[in-house]
């Protein structure tokens, strides 16, 4: 096991933080909701904080919270069961076409994404009308999703099965990479889009309501939970499992359709036995310590020992292939990515449009100022991010984009 990388913050009348942050920033504000999170009664042993950690609504971003018979919506986030997936292939990068505007066009073209519409296809990243794939995979997640709504009505969104398939905006991807022997990957990042975004947003107002009625003292009110024993406990439960669920179904779906888009394009290959579908915002129950937790990752992944996972970079970064050390410091857990360093308002003042371009000159991506806020510099040097993890994870892949398809 490599030397442990974690410094520990501890205050009086709190839970001790636990922070893989060596070499890595960690802001104020994120400092601020970590000491507010770790003074909750039903929080702990303790709170572990990942090298992305970054500030977020009520619970920071990059943060692993146990709590005992009782759950905090915010923490779980609205981006329920948002997560990565990866295949690798028997393809080379010598197979793939030197210009790679036609694979991304048509990628672009095949998934809804963002607020594109494509005429005959999808409306403003909805399908126009769903595959009969999609249809398929909505056909067990339909009868649950409406007993969830008939008790909570205002969790219904218009058409979950428009969306199951689509990739979203903001920091959600499709990418090809190759990785250190040169093989291609195929890699994207998305979540349980506006049904899990309904259920998160819902379920967050309701705790506070709750946590009001009960004239709880919290330190921060997006800090309210659900205690277990209640309807609305077991109703949130049930809600963020159908929306994981449907999260991870949302990832195979576009997986299906980006590699058939690749068939058209690239000569015949395989996919190898190195495929992962993890989420990294979600709840789960978990033992450590001889405990029975329910453990939040928020921006998080399994670590659990030999467990897969993805570790993304940004557009014009690197993203590794990892496989977990089992560290039960952390809660068996790693980070989700390199963690932003800067907010997308203060990203499109200080990123120019040539500083971009410069920065994903290698990558066949979108260069407009649309996608300024996700730009490399708006992100944490995932080096150093993946240096103060090495207790966390050991690296497999390290794979370089060649395509990105952003929202």
């Amino acid at each position: 096991m490599n030397t442990a990388t974690h410094q520990t913050i501890h205050d009086e009348g709190a839970v001790p933080i636990k922070a893989w942050v060596e070499g890595v920033p960690l802001d104020d504000g994120a400092r601020k909701q970590l000491r507010n999170l770790a003074r909750l009664p039903i929080v702990g042993p303790w709170i572990a904080v990942m090298p992305d950690v970054h500030l977020g609504i009520g619970a920071t971003v990059g943060s692993v919270v146990p709590t005992e018979g009782a759950i905090i919506p915010a923490a779980v986030g609205v981006d329920i069961g948002c997560g990565m997936m990866a295949y690798q292939t028997t393809l080379r990068a010598d197979q793939l076409p030197e210009n790679l505007l036609g694979i991304r066009s048509d990628i672009e073209r095949a998934v809804p994404h963002g607020f594109v519409t494509v005429e005959g296809r999808s409306v403003k990243g909805n399908w126009l009308l769903a595959p009969n794939s999609a249809i398929t995979r909505w056909r067990p997640l339909e009868q649950r999703y409406r007993n969830l709504v008939e008790r909570h009505p205002n969790i219904s969104h218009k058409s979950p099965l428009s969306q199951l398939g689509s990739l979203g905006g903001g920091n959600h991807f499709i990418e090809l990479c190759l990785d250190e022997a040169d093989q291609v990957w195929v890699m994207l990042h998305s979540g349980s889009r506006g049904a899990g975004n309904r259920i998160g947003q819902y379920f967050i107002e309701k705790a506070r309501n709750e946590m009001q009625k009960q004239r709880a003292n919290l330190p921060d009110r997006d800090l309210a939970y659900f205690s277990e024993g209640s309807t609305l406990f077991d109703d949130y439960v049930e809600a963020v499992d159908w929306a994981q669920q449907y999260a991870a179904e949302n990832r195979q779906q576009m997986m299906e359709t980006v590699l058939g888009v690749l068939r058209k394009h690239l000569p015949s290959f395989q996919l190898t036995r190195m495929a992962i579908n993890c989420h990294h915002n979600y709840v789960q129950r978990e033992t450590h310590y001889g405990r029975d937790l329910l453990i939040t990752r928020k921006g998080a992944v399994s670590a659990r020992k030999d467990q897969l996972g993805i570790i993304p970079g940004s557009m014009g970064a690197k993203s590794f292939i990892v496989r977990g050390l089992g560290n039960e410091e952390s809660f068996c857990s790693c980070s989700h990515g390199a963690g932003r360093v800067m907010s997308r308002t203060e990203a499109k003042k200080r990123i120019t449009l040539s500083q971009h371009r410069e920065a994903t000159a290698h990558v066949e991506c979108r260069k407009d100022a649309d996608v300024i806020d996700e730009s490399p510099a708006a992100y944490k040097p995932i080096d150093q991010v993946m240096a103060a993890q090495r207790d966390l994870v050991e690296i497999l892949h390290t794979l370089r984009q060649v395509v990105c398809v952003k929202g």
